[in-house]
């Protein structure tokens, strides 16, 4: 069988050597006659299995001991809202910053629960650079600053990190997570969504300074209540299990490739291949500031619009698949996330290079 070139945004393309091995253990999970997703979560083998999925990450992330490390269900979205639940204790105050789509999603669900101060705004640019720090209007007073690492659907990405003094910095790192070495030490609270650079869709991974828990508002569902959550070891309700035995097989692969930052060398070659096409280009046109590109979501433009639809037809009649951009920005995203191979980017850029000559 011939695997696609997939450039999804998420759920997105997972390592082949993980997904062999998931479908080997798929009816005969570790001699058991059975699946993995078969076995009670109470067991005492899914508990190893998930104890040993949480121990792989920290040594990926090197959290320290006083950070919880939560696996729940759903996606990002729903921490939107579990965020300000969890967090804002008794202060109404949190400020957030807009750098493009999910970080503006992320500020309207927060108008929801609390005062958002919008510390900083990229709409003025349409999203096209990150905001320059000395604009920013951070509140002192604030429960904590939230902002997101990468912008998977503009193509931006922080190369620099947020300074917000003794207010705890909260980053949505989605698609950004694993894909270089991160100090988690920096971070009041780090979240992610699986289905992008982890596994599959349905499971969140939250990792949390111990001081931030016990602040939940008495609202909070009790199956996202962080403390909850945390005095339980992720099971105070039955978790997404297969997404979490899925990712914990994703950590040991990271591990055989010398982890994060093994990958940010690899990731960072697969997004300069990428980059150096668009800039000596005479048809493609990449809309971002050169200073806030990103490594993990390549998007394009045309010069000549009426080759989009032509473009996309012929990328997949050559397995390049899912290169559309999303509906709010249109055009070309590749998503390249550490699941997307180098020789997927190597195919991707031949094929532009190709269209180009041919279309010139």
């Amino acid at each position: 069988m011939t695997r696609a070139f997939n450039f999804c945004a998420g759920p997105a393309a997972m390592p082949d050597e993980v997904l062999r091995q998931a479908q080997e253990e798929l009816l005969n999970w570790q001699g058991r006659g059975m699946s993995v997703m078969e076995i009670s979560h109470r067991g005492s083998d899914f508990e190893q299995l998930a104890a040993e999925a949480e121990a792989d990450l920290r040594e990926l992330m090197a959290i320290p001991a006083h950070y919880k490390v939560l696996f729940l269900a759903g996606g990002a979205r729903g921490q939107f809202a579990m965020l300000p639940l969890n967090l804002l204790g008794d202060n109404r105050q949190a400020d957030y910053i807009n750098s493009g789509f999910w970080g503006n999603y992320a500020i309207q669900e927060a108008h929801r629960y609390c005062d958002v101060n919008v510390a900083a705004d990229g709409i003025s640019s349409n999203y096209t650079e990150i905001p320059a720090y000395e604009t920013w209007r951070l509140n002192p007073k604030a429960a904590y600053v939230h902002y997101t690492p990468n912008e998977t659907i503009n193509g931006l990405e922080f190369h620099w990190l947020p300074d917000t003094g003794k207010v705890p910095l909260v980053a949505d790192m989605s698609s950004y997570i694993l894909s270089k070495t991160i100090d988690v030490t920096q971070y009041g609270v780090i979240y992610a969504s699986a289905q992008k650079n982890i596994g599959p869709a349905g499971l969140s991974i939250v990792i949390i300074r111990e001081d931030l828990l016990s602040r939940a508002s008495p609202l909070t569902p009790s199956i996202f209540n962080y403390t909850i959550q945390a005095e339980n070891n992720s099971f105070a309700n039955t978790p997404p299990t297969y997404a979490w035995y899925l990712s914990g097989l994703v950590f040991k692969w990271l591990k055989r490739q010398g982890g994060p930052e093994a990958m940010a060398k690899v990731n960072q070659r697969k997004a300069e291949k990428l980059y150096q096409v668009l800039d000596n280009s005479a048809l493609y046109i990449s809309p971002v500031a050169k200073n806030s590109r990103s490594r993990m979501n390549v998007v394009f433009q045309f010069k000549r619009p009426e080759l989009e639809a032509l473009f996309l037809q012929e990328a997949e009649a050559n397995c390049l698949t899912y290169l559309k951009g999303h509906k709010a920005v249109g055009g070309i995203r590749a998503s390249i996330y550490n699941g997307v191979p180098e020789t997927s980017v190597d195919a991707l850029v031949k094929f532009m290079q190709y269209f180009e000559h041919t279309h010139a």
